[in-house]
């Protein structure tokens, strides 16, 4: 049965409800609620209007003069159209005197271009980051970014948190057995990041040698193999989740190898195109553990998901960021 769980409150000094204003765009209400509920402070209204030429408009229904804004935005699809809503709120923001401006993105999807690999190609995520910063954003907070070094694109302070806490909290609250079990992680990209989810548990890793072949496949090279013999479970790790691809190529050649239970987990869960049908023919995958960074309707969930909120995760950066107190410890690159 799917499950949508939250993390433990954490919250000692509070945030001043009339210095700040939080506002949400379209892709993500449900999350920028629950951050607004961890911090009790309202969420205010924003319009939102489509012309018929295709045009958007869009008001902040609260001022925010003077004030520290906070708008949610997950780069989900439609992209193109929830990025253009998130720098249309950000310029809206700056322009009505705004005395912060925060751009609170649980899912970066520009992350994968962090680099040029063929002629005459755009490094989008460095753009997107530089149309941020334009638009009025002075400082960004983000989760798992697929490239770390995007986080060295923006000119602004950047935030990139971590989900690891909470699926790690999760996996023990739930005494999940981790008898015979290895870490997975599908490429050397997630490989440092599995290392210390696994650490966390006591547990060995492997990662496989992908090359993606294109947008929805992939291969696994067969040295994988070697590394996973004699283990009876896997916890496939990985940033996120988008056609499935990755997952799937890599859970049939762990069954291949005797592996005889897997759970998938990931930050970031998608699930595009036929991702869900093509996990749901795999019985082996027992369990589907990711987080609302990206919202899934109840309907779109397999009865197999987990969906822990990090409500709580940005909630707590959020109040420390405005008390001036360290969140080293909430970043994604946090190995105590």
């Amino acid at each position: 049965m799917t499950e949508l769980i939250s993390g433990k409150t954490m919250t000692s000094g509070q945030i001043e409800p009339d210095d700040v204003r939080f506002f949400s765009g379209q892709s993500n209400i449900p999350l920028a609620e629950g951050i607004t509920t961890h911090l009790g402070v309202p969420l205010a209204r924003t319009q939102f209007q489509r012309f018929t030429n295709d045009n958007m408009r869009i008001q902040l229904c609260a001022s925010v003069r003077g004030r520290k804004v906070y708008i949610v935005q997950s780069l989900v699809p439609p992209v193109s159209d929830n990025l253009m809503e998130l720098l249309m709120m950000i310029d809206i923001a700056r322009a009505a005197a705004a005395k912060e401006v925060h751009a609170i993105i649980p899912y970066f999807s520009y992350a994968r271009s962090d680099k040029k690999d063929a002629p005459r190609i755009s490094i989008t995520a460095r753009l997107i980051a530089d149309l941020l910063v334009t638009a009025g954003a002075t400082h960004v907070m983000t989760m798992q970014l697929h490239s770390p070094q995007v986080h060295g694109f923006f000119s602004v302070p950047t935030d990139p948190l971590t989900a690891r806490g909470r699926i790690v909290e999760y996996i023990l609250d739930s005494r999940t057995d981790l008898s015979n079990a290895i870490v997975v992680a599908p490429d050397a990209g997630i490989g440092k990041s599995a290392a210390r989810f696994a650490s966390h548990l006591g547990l060995p890793t492997a990662v496989a040698s992908k090359t993606r072949v294109s947008d929805t496949r992939v291969e696994i090279g067969e040295t994988l193999q070697r590394q996973v013999q004699g283990f009876r479970s896997a916890l496939i790790y990985d940033d996120e989740i988008a056609t499935g691809g990755s997952v799937i190529e890599l859970s049939n050649l762990l069954i291949e190898s005797g592996v005889e239970k897997i759970r998938t987990i990931c930050t970031h869960g998608l699930f595009l195109g036929r991702a869900r049908e093509r996990l749901a023919a795999i019985p082996q995958i027992t369990e589907i553990i990711t987080t609302d960074t990206v919202y899934l309707a109840p309907h779109e969930r397999l009865p197999n998901m987990t969906i822990l909120s990090v409500a709580d995760v940005f909630g707590e950066a959020i109040r420390r960021n405005y008390l001036h107190e360290s969140i080293g410890d909430l970043f994604t690159y946090w190995d105590e």
